[in-house]
């Protein structure tokens, strides 16, 4: 079972890019959960979702606290390293919306080795593709380049049955496009 926590703040759609790779994985036939965690923050505060992928039936109904991935989709909640690291598996996957390259970002994190860390600067390519900053979209291309744990047909058939329209191929841009460009180091 392939384990994911996501990182952005309120508004910014962690709960709809877990919610789509979860229909997604249902559509390539696996098991699949997707839930957010958070209370009564307004829009902004930092929050996190989570999802959890399988070949089998799931019978977990708790929070995750030793994912096997970890997406940011804001990047400020880097600021937050002892939490945006908290039970990351070793072997694991850390792939983060930012412009800095993966290797420096594990020396100022302090990101251990064992962590393979991947980056991919979302908010310039849902700016230039889906024309806002919502990048949850995006991080779902680099997610799955990082771990093919869904095939790209059906995330674009998930994205394209949440979003209908010129939105969904909008975002279908920016997730190939995100897939393409994402990085590891």
């Amino acid at each position: 079972m392939l384990e994911i926590r996501w990182h952005g703040r309120g508004g910014q759609g962690v709960w709809s890019g877990s919610a789509v790779l979860a229909l997604a994985a249902i559509k390539a036939g696996k098991y699949a959960q997707s839930f957010p965690q958070f209370g009564p923050e307004r829009g902004g505060a930092p929050l996190e979702g989570y999802n959890r992928i399988s070949d089998r039936p799931i019978t977990l109904h708790c929070s995750i606290y030793e994912p096997h991935m970890v997406i940011v989709i804001d990047p400020t909640l880097l600021k937050y390293p002892t939490r945006i690291l908290a039970g990351i598996k070793d072997g694991g996957h850390l792939v983060v919306n930012t412009e800095e390259e993966p290797q420096d970002l594990r020396k100022r994190l302090g990101i251990k080795h064992s962590v393979k860390v991947w980056a991919v600067d979302a908010t310039t390519i849902a700016l230039e593709e889906i024309d806002r900053p919502a990048t949850n979209t995006a991080m779902l291309g680099a997610l799955i380049r990082a771990v093919p744990v869904v095939p790209m047909e059906r995330i674009l058939e998930a994205v394209r049955e949440r979003w209908p329209g010129e939105v969904g191929e909008k975002n279908v841009r920016a997730i190939r496009r995100a897939y393409e460009e994402v990085v590891m180091g």
